[in-house]
């Protein structure tokens, strides 16, 4: 009975000790629960010193994301750095204004990025001439092979041996050189918009200077078959005497008036490519024979003759080869960087050398298209 007992007590203090463990447990639950309810649903009116959970300060309309009913922004404009690319590449002037062949068969290509030295038969650039910012217009190589060019800042002469500047900005009546040409005694005649001068390709120096020269401007030159000069000029043709510098000849009825372009033929006829015509001239009767039809209305930029007798003629609007007895037109060159031709060299490495304001390009015989040279093109940057 008494075992009995004891064994009833103690599964009671046992139950009672769990009891009040179960109950403890029960009471901080309820404490808990109180006490979370209190935080999270607490009046701030009523409960000042308890903190507002931020929750409870957020307005929902801040939750949804709103855009104003307007057009998107403008075209950002680009940064300092970029402008100043952007600018030098749409300034950038591709034009090959003058093309000179030399002695020991290479070409020489004068644009206004600077002034290079070619293999015509495969295109190689063998050397390029440091002249920067400066605009060629002409070029020309005198009788011991030394290359004078031409700009719009003066004169200079160029070894080729060295690609270096050996003489430069002799005083010339105008430092806008427009046009160059070696005579048969090896002297160098300068064409300006303002005169005329003969130099000392040895020397450097001017022999002689014909400022008042009629129509002002010596835009071309060429020589006749008895090696007197023929200057183009805003006002006609005029024929120098190169032994003297004095005026020989004035042709200034010529319609259309302006001279830009001279070419002697092999039959000793004298073209005259002007900005709406095509003359050929008789320089013994200074009569015009004929206004090359296909030519009329066209602005004439440059004039060649070829080997095989034929006239390559450069416009400002393609390039085309005539028979030179007819004036017909035997061909018309598809594919040229630019249709304003303004510089030609036939017969250099098997190939037409066409100097564009987008470039430079060639033309072998039978192609039907002309190809750009792409290192002075556009299209390489």
């Amino acid at each position: 009975m008494q075992e009995t007992l004891f064994k009833a007590n103690a599964i009671a203090l046992l139950f009672g000790k769990c009891g009040g463990l179960f109950i403890s447990s029960i009471w901080l639950g309820l404490v808990a629960l109180t006490i979370f309810d209190t935080v999270v649903l607490a009046n701030p009116a009523e409960n000042n010193n308890t903190p507002t959970p931020k929750i409870l300060n957020v307005d929902p309309s801040e939750l949804t994301p709103s855009y104003p009913a307007i057009a998107p922004p403008g075209r950002v404009d680009p940064l300092p750095d970029e402008r100043n690319f952007i600018d030098r590449v749409q300034e950038t002037d591709y034009r090959v204004s003058a093309l000179q062949a030399d002695y020991v068969g290479n070409l020489w290509v004068a644009s206004w990025r600077g002034l290079s030295r070619i293999d015509p038969n495969t295109g190689k650039i063998l050397a390029r001439v440091s002249l920067p910012n400066l605009a060629i217009s002409a070029l020309t190589q005198d009788k011991v092979g030394r290359l004078w060019v031409g700009t719009y800042e003066g004169l200079k002469r160029v070894d080729p041996r060295s690609n270096e500047i050996t003489a430069q900005n002799l005083f010339l009546p105008s430092k806008r050189v427009l046009s160059l040409l070696v005579d048969k005694r090896g002297y160098l005649w300068a064409g300006t918009d303002n005169g005329l001068s003969l130099i000392s390709p040895d020397q450097g120096l001017i022999m002689t200077t014909l400022k008042k020269l009629p129509g002002v401007s010596a835009n071309a030159l060429t020589l006749d078959v008895e090696g007197q000069l023929w200057v183009g000029t805003l006002d006609g043709v005029v024929r120098v005497n190169t032994a003297s510098a004095l005026i020989m000849k004035r042709i200034d009825n010529l319609p259309g008036t302006t001279v830009q372009a001279l070419a002697t033929s092999s039959d000793g006829l004298i073209w005259a490519g002007m900005p709406n015509n095509l003359l050929v001239i008789n320089p013994k009767t200074s009569a015009v024979l004929r206004s090359v039809t296909p030519l009329r209305g066209r602005d004439v930029k440059s004039i060649r003759f070829a080997k095989d007798g034929s006239v390559w003629v450069g416009t400002n609007n393609g390039l085309l080869r005539l028979n030179p007895n007819t004036g017909a037109v035997l061909d018309e060159v598809p594919g040229l960087p630019s249709s304003r031709v303004l510089a030609l060299a036939p017969d250099v490495g098997n190939k037409l050398w066409i100097g564009t304001s987008e470039g430079l390009a060639w033309l072998m015989p039978k192609m039907t298209s002309a190809k750009p040279h792409l290192a002075f093109t556009r299209a390489v940057k």
